[in-house]
């Protein structure tokens, strides 16, 4: 019988769901780092929320360990490399709490408009502080949403209600798809410049740290409102003391911060500032949605081997994980090819599946190539996740599937990205070594491993270009690994796709894109 264990306060339910499954369950809360370690390798299953710490150490002492499961939709709390590199299934629940973080954002929006944490302080000194807590109505004002998926498209449904009006920023939010929701999209400077009031609903990557700074604040109105329930590190929060202490920024409602549990920070004791400890989540419903949700795919998991949410494996059977290893790999990193190049709204994404692999299970490729393309702007995506985040967004989805292979190869993998402003595709197939190769992007021919630091460069095929973009490499210290290159014809269009041993820096990315003849140049990052 599996054995699990729930080491963070969960909802007792859950605990009664694998009972009532089979599973064995402990429920043993509060443990520190040592007391963790020192039984985590008598379980097959652990179940947490954010409380409890996976790291690589607990990970390491888990020897029967099979899966983790959190309880939300955050996963900064475990470590999913090491988790990946022993054989555990990481799973999340990326949509059991969006309602809940929704409605604490329309209430901190409500709180920072009327001044009502510091009213109700006053009052109950008894100091009657009337005409001091001037507020202002949201409605007719503009709300600017940073991030406008899951929970950023409730906000917005919710913030239209009161008779604002809404604009947004999100890559991935088609116009199409901003009218239906009566939203406005625009660009983020845009959005600085227009709103009364921001909110943030994007995740924390490399793009969007920080995304809130000094250079954010001189764009934006005075007296402009902030609210922030999404992820500490989204705003850079010196720059925010001192927006507030110039009166640039008139209030600030913060559910998350840079570094948390935040026991001090240079924001707390200041006036304009609305602070709850991480709320989000925090209604009996969506705790209880969560755990109802993470023990049932755990159970499943554990009893039938069914794969639900995983963050970190396809939803695919044992029968059939042997033979669509290599090919989830190459769906994964054309669909990352892709995303990584794609700056506009996405509206159509078609994959062709010709020859040996049109007979597998194509819809978890499909699953892995959109993962792929989603994920270098969306950090909370998985295979699982990304089909029902691209249908939130309105992304056309076409899978064609032909048994008989048109071109040179037994097997291809043709990925179709249409955005707003232009439509480019990808295409890659399976080698005799097992290995996935990219055979074609954008019409044009050539053969190219995927690795994790590489130049993908567009241009004119010219005399002499090769040797200034080696050049530049050379001069840089940066060893070449592979150099691949195709064009449609002498003197037209031509691509180039070099692998180097180490990361790329910025001013190099730059220098190239100044080379005579160059379109496009961008640094690719792809898994090993």
């Amino acid at each position: 019988m599996p054995k699990v264990l729930i080491s963070d306060k969960l909802s007792p339910a859950a605990a009664q769901i694998f009972r009532d499954r089979g599973v064995e369950v402990d429920v043993i809360t509060g443990l520190d780092r040592d007391e963790l370690i020192k039984i985590i390798g008598q379980y097959d299953g652990l179940a947490v929320r954010s409380a409890t710490k996976a790291t690589a150490a607990v990970i390491a002492a888990a020897d029967n360990l099979k899966v983790i499961g959190r309880a939300g939709i955050g996963v900064d709390n475990i470590d999913i490399p090491a988790a990946t590199a022993r054989g555990m299934i990481v799973m999340n629940t990326p949509f059991g709490n969006s309602i809940t973080t929704a409605e604490h954002a329309i209430s901190m929006m409500m709180a920072v408009a009327r001044d009502i944490p510091q009213a109700n302080a006053s009052t109950h000194e008894g100091k009657w502080e009337k005409s001091k807590f001037m507020g202002v109505e949201v409605t007719a004002k503009t709300l600017g949403i940073i991030g406008c998926g899951n929970i950023g498209s409730i906000v917005a449904d919710r913030a239209l209600g009161l008779r604002m009006k809404v604009i947004a920023f999100d890559p991935f939010l088609t116009p199409e798809r901003a009218k239906d929701m009566g939203v406005e999209k625009v660009e983020l400077d845009e959005l600085f410049k227009r709103a009364d009031f921001i909110t943030l609903h994007t995740p924390l990557i490399d793009k969007t740290r920080g995304i809130i700074d000094a250079s954010a604040f001189a764009k934006m109105k005075d007296g402009v409102r902030i609210v922030n329930c999404a992820r500490g590190g989204l705003i850079v929060e010196a720059d925010l003391k001192v927006a507030l202490e110039s009166g640039k920024v008139a209030g600030v409602a913060l559910d998350v911060f840079e570094v948390e549990p935040a026991k001090e920070n240079a924001l707390f004791g200041m006036e304009q500032v609305i602070c709850t400890p991480h709320l989000g989540a925090s209604t009996s419903e969506a705790q209880e949605n969560v755990a109802l949700q993470v023990a049932e795919q755990m159970a499943d998991y554990l009893l039938d081997g069914a794969v639900t949410n995983a963050i970190n494996m396809p939803s695919i059977s044992a029968e059939e994980a042997p033979k669509l290893e290599p090919y989830v790999k190459l769906a994964d990193q054309l669909g990352s090819f892709a995303g990584q190049l794609t700056e506009s709204g996405i509206e159509a994404v078609t994959i062709e599946y010709e020859g040996d692999v049109a007979g597998l299970n194509t819809k978890a490729l499909t699953n892995a190539a959109l993962c792929g393309l989603l994920k270098p702007l969306l950090a909370d995506v998985n295979m699982v996740s990304a089909p029902v985040l691209a249908k939130q967004r309105d992304i056309e989805i076409t899978e064609i599937t032909r048994e008989e292979a048109r071109g040179a190869y037994e097997t291809y993998i043709r990925l179709t990205v249409k955005t707003e402003r232009q439509e480019r595709s990808v295409a890659g197939t399976i080698f005799s070594d097992g290995r996935p190769r990219v055979i074609q992007v954008k019409g044009i021919n050539m053969e190219a491993e995927l690795a994790p630091h590489m130049l993908y460069v567009t241009n004119e095929d010219k005399p002499g270009f090769i040797g200034a973009l080696g050049s530049i490499l050379g001069d840089a210290g940066l060893n070449i690994a592979n150099f691949n290159l195709g064009r449609d014809s002498a003197g037209s269009n031509a691509i180039t796709l070099i692998e180097v041993d180490s990361a790329l820096p910025e001013a190099v990315v730059a220098a190239v894109k100044g080379l005579p003849h160059v379109v496009q140049a961008k640094e690719l990052n792809f898994s090993a």
